[in-house]
């Protein structure tokens, strides 16, 4: 099988639930391909993986379900992850309000509808390396802590909605829903810089 150049990343988005083709179309104006990932054979087809928002209770089923849990969480260790809204509650290490089961992939304590109920859903304006963004909250978590290896890259109302722990990324809004794909621009290069590093 001949190898596919580093530039030209393969990236999955997790298709069990949630707006996961927003996130293909996002990624492909990024500059990589975009799979759909429903079993653990498609985890070895791809260099990076979204998990997208949703449910987190019901997606964390469906991952039992599927027998995915596992597998992914063993992907996440040697491959770069990005998880939004119930993707990040879903790669935390501790989860709130009702405690429940995570990979642990990202050193980070999240509680879940932090914000309050869907009609406490709002967009708002955050900065991402000091450049003005649109950020999409929907039901959305709060990171309440985060380890010492982890980078913020934006905050909301004091706390961090944009993180980063090495070639992993998570966020507490909905990136795919912007019109500007910067944030899955970065996730497109920490897959590219994973894959010339040999891993995360």
């Amino acid at each position: 099988m001949v190898a596919r150049p580093v530039s030209e990343p393969t990236i999955g988005v997790l298709a069990l639930q949630g707006d996961f083709d927003a996130h293909r179309k996002a990624i492909e104006s990024s500059g990589a391909r975009a799979v759909e990932v429903r079993t653990e054979a498609d985890l070895q087809t791809i260099d990076g993986l979204i998990i997208p928002g949703g449910e987190s209770t019901t997606m964390l089923k469906l991952l039992h379900i599927e027998n995915l849990f596992e597998p992914l969480r063993r992907f996440g260790e040697t491959k770069p992850v990005f998880g939004t809204c119930a993707g990040a509650i879903l790669l935390a290490s501790e989860v709130l309000h009702p405690r429940q089961e995570s990979l642990s992939l990202l050193d980070l304590t999240v509680e879940r509808n932090a914000y309050g109920r869907q009609i406490d859903s709002r967009i708002a304006s955050i900065e991402i390396d000091g450049v003005p963004s649109e950020a999409v909250f929907i039901r959305a978590p709060v990171i309440r802590k985060i380890g010492p290896e982890t980078k913020v890259l934006a905050t909301y109302l004091d706390a961090p909605v944009l993180v980063e722990q090495r070639f992993h990324l998570a966020s507490t809004f909905h990136p795919e829903l912007s019109a500007n794909n910067e944030i899955h621009r970065r996730f497109v290069d920490n897959v590219r810089k994973a894959n010339a590093n040999g891993g995360v």
